[in-house]
């Protein structure tokens, strides 16, 4: 049973044990769940207004189903060496990583004034806009743009991921900062230290994990980003290498090799980045 009184909705259920829960929806749980609704309603409308005349559905799935046989099943390259792949896979960590230190050295010390406890509200709310604005156009868009002014390559796809993944790291280490206790803070001001040592001796070292994870997590983000924006905006790397396999030579076993090339990367990635995590909180 739900009732529905002056703003707020209760929903009544009974549980195992005979007591009544009572759940109060609010404003924006109400909103949230009707765009859901409302989402994929439109999603399965679109699917049945499809033109789909013309379309075998049993031949495209044993066409896919082919492909996909051929692509993972029966890897191989023709159209470069086993060195070539190396070193476009260097090259697209290159640019994962360098984008990552410079958006993470930048993003540390904005965070720090976009951080509530440790800045004033219009500071914190002005820098807070600005990265919400960065973050909500995709990086590739960001790319784009930067290749207008330094052309495409390397130079506008490191401009464009470090541009967003300061928005991105930005949020992530000021929410962790104001994570810490206030009463720390508050005392240490009490006792006469001034920001900076606020900010090196109480900031810093209680939030290193946390920081030290956001920022693996981006790195992650930033390698799988490179290996896109190799193909889209001329940076090289693997991802020029998939473009060309997959839209020139066509060559199923090629991708399937270069796809095979990044899975293994990636998940070097992941198990490098937790064993560093898991030393580190050993050790802090």
């Amino acid at each position: 049973m739900t009732i529905i009184k002056s703003e707020l909705a209760y929903d009544f259920k009974k549980t195992d044990s005979g007591k009544i829960k009572i759940k109060v929806w609010g404003k924006s749980q109400v909103v949230m769940t009707a765009t859901f609704v409302t989402l994929f309603l439109l999603t399965i409308y679109g699917f049945l207004t499809f033109d789909y005349k013309g379309i075998s559905f049993m031949r495209a799935t044993i066409d896919t189903l082919y492909n996909l046989k051929v692509m993972f099943l029966q890897p191989a390259f023709s159209h470069f060496t086993f060195a070539d792949v190396m070193v476009q896979l260097g090259l697209t960590l290159g640019l994962g990583f360098l984008s990552t230190i410079l958006g993470a050295v930048l993003s540390l010390f904005i965070a720090l004034f976009a951080a509530k406890n440790l800045s004033t509200k219009f500071v914190s709310n002005a820098i807070i806009v600005v990265v919400t604005f960065i973050r909500a156009v995709p990086t590739v868009l960001w790319v784009l743009i930067f290749a207008i002014a330094a052309g495409l390559g390397s130079e506008a796809v490191i401009l464009g991921m470090v541009l967003h993944s300061i928005a991105f790291l930005v949020k992530a280490y000021s929410e962790s900062f104001e994570e810490i206790d206030d009463g720390i803070i508050e005392a240490l001001r009490a006792s006469g230290a001034n920001w900076w040592h606020i900010v090196t001796h109480a900031v810093i070292p209680s939030t290193a994990s946390s920081l030290l994870s956001w920022t693996f997590l981006r790195f992650e983000t930033n390698f799988t980003v490179a290996v896109a924006m190799g193909a889209a905006a001329g940076a090289g790397g693997i991802g020029f290498e998939l473009l060309m396999a997959s839209g020139f030579y066509f060559d199923l076993r090629e991708v399937g090799f270069i796809t095979y090339a990044i899975l293994i990367v990636a998940i070097a990635l992941e198990v490098f980045s937790t064993q560093l995590k898991k030393r580190f909180l050993t050790n802090a």
